[in-house]
């Protein structure tokens, strides 16, 4: 079976696209480089998905079983991607957000169910418009579009609520204290993007999962306590964590010029998040998240440790994290 990747060498699609490559398909990466970026066995289909007339040219003599677009963000990506695949696919896969579920949240277990309602964050709320848009579509003339809703998944990247890239752990490293939001007792689900991919492929090419929305997650639950003082654990170092209120966090990054925090606190990681995986469970019955954090956190500083250039180290995240345990220590 065929697939159109577009994006699949990021933080998550890189273990999808492995994956799918082991379980035989046959999978083409959309690459505005010159050269293969992407997992051993993949093909590239040279052009940019902004440039959609260049696009339609390259695949006009193209059928596809599935098309993942792991990049599509606001509605105007997914209208282009409307035109460009309908009658050239059997199944689109939209790569939403959890974030979209409603905040705060009326019931403490989230399902596919949970309405889709975040006053807080515009990426959320885009990502909302692109689900509404295209399940119109999928009433309207059958586009055959598949949501999924990732939540926190990590693999490339170091799963904390502050500090991105590799700011965190340098800190740690350092000694240096880290900020946790609230009291750090609220529930949190990281997923490991390697797990994430079994249920993920499970989907791919499943012919009762157009008009559908899945959340894949794991089904461990931790504290933002526990992840942090794992993520310490597995650099080998004793956590300095500083607790200070979400909305404090986020005045003060708004002040030094971060107006994303806000976004992600408030309408995302402040909120405990607790997911029944019951949908993605009946639809793909081999699907099982195997990695937990304290193994997954290890997987993931390894890959840092095994190129020094990727230990991406942020001077504005330090800044935010400075002036929060400053400010909160004066007040």
């Amino acid at each position: 079976m065929r697939a159109l990747f577009i994006g699949g060498t990021g933080n998550i699609s890189t273990a999808v696209s492995r994956l799918a490559l082991e379980r035989h398909w046959d999978l083409y990466l959309l690459n505005r480089g010159r050269r293969n970026v992407g997992p051993d066995g993949a093909h590239t289909i040279l052009g940019d998905i902004t440039d959609p007339d260049k696009i339609a040219t390259a695949i006009r003599d193209q059928h596809f079983d599935v098309v993942v677009n792991w990049i599509a963000f606001k509605p105007e990506d997914v209208e282009r991607d409307i035109a460009l695949f309908a009658g050239k696919t059997r199944q689109y896969i939209f790569i939403s957000s959890a974030s979209a579920y409603q905040k705060p949240p009326s019931y403490y277990i989230i399902t596919e169910s949970t309405p889709l309602a975040n006053p807080y964050w515009n990426y959320s709320q885009d990502k909302i418009a692109c689900e509404l848009r295209l399940l119109e579509e999928y009433r309207r003339s059958g586009f055959p579009v598949t949501i999924v809703r990732p939540s926190h998944t990590y693999n490339t990247i170091i799963p904390v609520a502050l500090g991105d890239g590799y700011t965190v752990v340098d800190r740690l490293k350092r000694g240096q204290p880290v900020v946790v939001h609230g009291d750090g007792t609220s529930l949190w689900t990281l997923t490991h993007a390697e797990d994430f991919a079994k249920g993920f492929v499970g989907l791919m090419g499943h012919q009762l999962a157009p008009g559908h929305a899945f959340h894949i997650t794991s089904d461990e639950v931790l504290t933002w306590n526990q992840i942090y003082e794992a993520v310490a654990d597995a650099a080998g170092v004793k956590a300095q964590l500083v607790h200070v209120s979400s909305e404090f966090i986020a005045n003060v990054a708004d002040e030094i010029g971060i107006p994303t925090v806000r976004g992600s606190l408030l309408g995302d990681k402040m909120y405990s998040a607790i997911f029944d995986n019951s949908k993605i469970k009946a639809f793909v019955p081999e699907y099982r998240a195997t990695i937990p954090l304290a193994q997954g956190i290890r997987k993931t500083l390894k890959w840092f440790d095994g190129d020094p250039s990727r230990q991406n180290i942020i001077p504005k995240n330090n800044e935010l994290l400075d002036a929060i345990i400053a400010r909160q220590r004066r007040d």
